[in-house]
């Protein structure tokens, strides 16, 4: 592995599952999947250009998770001036499994976890991909 991990910031998306959806699947990356080869940020903490966050988008490789269209995370990373290699809107994916209807803010219900799954093996292929470009 090369000197960076891959940084993937969840938009907030308070309040709304699909934000859910996309912050449970950061972790399921973070913690389980790809846990030495990733980390997170906050996203508020890049919104307010605190340093180790900027400096941390800048220096690494990153992935935006946005649970809609406004893309919140995408553009902070933009905006931050950081290394953005890909962005995932949940919507999207939502689309392509259709059958799938995830409810839940606090705990997502078993279609809002399918989803996650989905999603968090989607970025560990992406995280691959990333890391072994740096090689």
């Amino acid at each position: 592995m090369g000197k960076h991990k891959v940084v993937i910031i969840p938009c907030s998306g308070i309040g709304k599952s699909l934000g859910t959806v996309g912050r449970a699947a950061t972790y399921k990356v973070t913690d389980h999947l790809r846990p030495k080869q990733t980390r997170t940020a906050c996203l508020a903490l890049l919104t307010v250009g605190d340093s180790e966050a900027l400096k941390l988008v800048k220096e690494n490789p990153c992935i935006a998770i946005d649970g809609c269209t406004a893309q919140c995370s995408k553009k902070n990373i933009e905006a931050s001036k950081g290394n953005l290699i890909h962005a995932i809107i949940v919507t999207d994916v939502l689309r392509q499994n259709r059958t799938l209807k995830p409810e839940g803010v606090i705990e997502l219900n078993a279609e809002g976890e399918k989803l996650a799954e989905i999603i968090a093996e989607s970025l560990a292929e992406m995280v691959d991909g990333i890391l072994a470009e740096e090689k």
